[in-house]
């Protein structure tokens, strides 16, 4: 048998694919939507949504429903859980879940004619998770800076200089405001090792690839850093479960997934990993050289890495690969985001965006520049207070569709040269990768060719990819098979086009300078 099963535990959904590792094929996928499915919770997007003063909390109860919806609901539609051989998954980066130091024996006695919700609601000594879209830290992560010297020493230590919606400073406030609590939680865990947890009947390992989004891993030694753990809260350590790499295997599925469900009980588990490597796994971008660009509300670059090399100026972050070595992920919020502004700035539809950004304009817009940040932006770190040109007047919505993909894609280049990468082509994906005005951009900005990846699902598709290499299917196999690009959707750079771009280089981060200094 070659089935393997992949889970994505995201913001607003729990998803699963199977793959047959053989043919290449995927046998299945369904997904149970929070807000669609689950409304009793009333989390429309997966979080509650009337959290003050940046605080954005999901309900892990609601997730425990979930998996038991998602796959009761897989089986009824024909699915023989039976020939799994291996499963693994993905969760949404940085969140967390605090529990009593019963959960593993819970899990070990859990019953199948109950369902997971019932019995391990009581586990909680937090009756909902911070996840990564929470901002309420801010006063947390300047405690952990001082106290182990400033950012640049947490940068160069844990990948990432203290981040608002990292898990360590979360960690912090809930130690701080909820002492009480905190001295009740025996172990914390992120979603995806509190999944895996599920799945193997015990605790388990957080694997390096999510631990790395916590501002607690050090990186060079892939354990927890000692220094910033004690930096963070008192007794964290203890409550930590231990790092391992992300192939690591935690014994067979466990009996309430046999009983319930038909899994086999000689179903392999690999623990889980988050949804950026896990995504990176999916998008066959593990080995170093490949770089992939995401185009979505927010715009993020993945590449792997073979060495821990961290952004001096602390705005991209590295996180484990899932492969081996590291990944970097940096993400630009303003993605699709400015460029919808625009279109809807000038009554544009996409035919037009693309059609103006190409055949009306000159690469390089003759010198005007854009700095597109529609929202204050995180990389760079800087509040504009909305778009600025390089020169006065009004531009035509010609020169502003130009300027503003320009603008994005030299910021881009710029603020990931940190990364040593030189890559031979760029993968894009993400809804916006199908526009062509918008890939020959790339193309010509970093002067290599793009393909778009035809890969749905990236992070399920990943997590079901890591469950067959963790049991020793090779991953350049896997890549071959899930993670292709879309064929004669390839887009070649302009001839000269780079050569422009590299001229103005210079110019658009001096730009970049005057504005955070005006």
């Amino acid at each position: 048998m070659s089935l393997v099963l992949g889970l994505d535990s995201s913001t607003q959904s729990l998803s699963a694919v199977i793959l047959d590792t053989e043919k290449g094929i995927v046998v299945a996928d369904d997904s149970v939507n929070f807000g669609k499915d689950l409304p009793q919770y009333g989390q429309p997007h997966g979080y509650d949504e009337s959290g003050a003063r940046g605080r954005v909390h999901s309900n892990p109860l609601m997730w425990l429903e979930a998996l038991d919806l998602l796959l009761s609901r897989m089986t009824k539609n024909g699915v023989d859980f039976s020939n799994i051989i291996a499963v693994s998954g993905s969760g949404q980066q940085h969140g967390s879940i605090y529990l009593r130091s019963c959960f593993g024996e819970k899990l070990a006695s859990l019953s199948a004619s109950s369902d997971l919700k019932g019995q391990l609601a009581g586990c909680l000594t937090r009756q909902s998770s911070p996840i990564w879209m929470d901002s309420s830290t801010s006063e947390e992560c300047a405690e952990i800076a001082t106290a182990v010297g400033g950012n640049q020493v947490v940068c160069s230590e844990s990948g990432s200089v203290a981040v608002e919606r990292f898990t360590g400073p979360q960690i912090r406030k809930f130690a701080k405001t909820e002492p009480d609590a905190y001295a009740q939680t025996g172990v914390i865990h992120l979603v995806s090792s509190f999944f895996a947890s599920i799945f193997s009947g015990k605790n388990v390992a957080i694997d390096h690839g999510d631990g790395a989004g916590m501002n607690l891993m050090n990186l060079a030694g892939k354990d927890w850093d000692r220094d910033l753990v004690k930096a963070t809260a008192d007794g964290l350590l203890e409550k930590l479960p231990p790092c391992a790499p992300s192939a690591t295997k935690s014994g067979a599925v466990s009996s309430y997934f046999v009983e319930k469900f038909g899994f086999s009980p000689t179903c392999e588990t690999v623990i889980w990993s988050g949804d950026n490597p896990c995504s990176l796994i999916g998008m066959g971008a593990a080995s170093p050289g490949k770089v992939v660009i995401s185009l979505g509300t927010s715009d993020t670059l993945f590449a792997a890495m073979s060495e821990p090399r961290t952004d001096p100026n602390g705005f991209g972050h590295v996180f484990g690969n899932p492969a081996g070595g590291y990944m970097s992920l940096i993400c630009f919020k303003n993605g699709s985001l400015a460029r919808e502004a625009v279109k809807e700035q000038f009554g544009l539809d996409w035919s037009a965006f693309e059609k103006e950004a190409l055949s009306t304009t000159p690469i390089g817009n003759e010198g005007l520049m854009m700095l597109p940040f529609y929202e204050p932006e995180i990389t760079p770190a800087i509040d504009t207070g909305g778009p600025v040109f390089s020169e006065p007047g009004e531009p035509s919505s010609e020169q502003t569709v130009r300027a503003v993909m320009e603008g994005q894609f030299l910021n881009m280049r710029a603020h990931s040269a940190w990364l040593g990468v030189d890559p031979e082509r760029i993968y894009i994906t993400g809804g916006a990768s199908e526009n062509d005005g918008i890939a020959q951009i790339i193309a010509n900005v970093f002067g290599v060719p793009v393909d778009r990846l035809d890969v749905p699902g990236s992070a399920t598709i990943g997590a079901a990819m890591r469950a067959a290499h963790g049991i020793g299917k090779d991953l350049a196999d896997l890549e071959s098979k899930f993670s292709q690009p879309k064929e004669g959707r390839n887009i070649e750079p302009e001839e000269g086009a780079k050569e422009i771009y590299d001229g103005m280089m210079a110019s658009f981060l001096d730009f970049i300078k005057e504005q955070k200094n005006s």
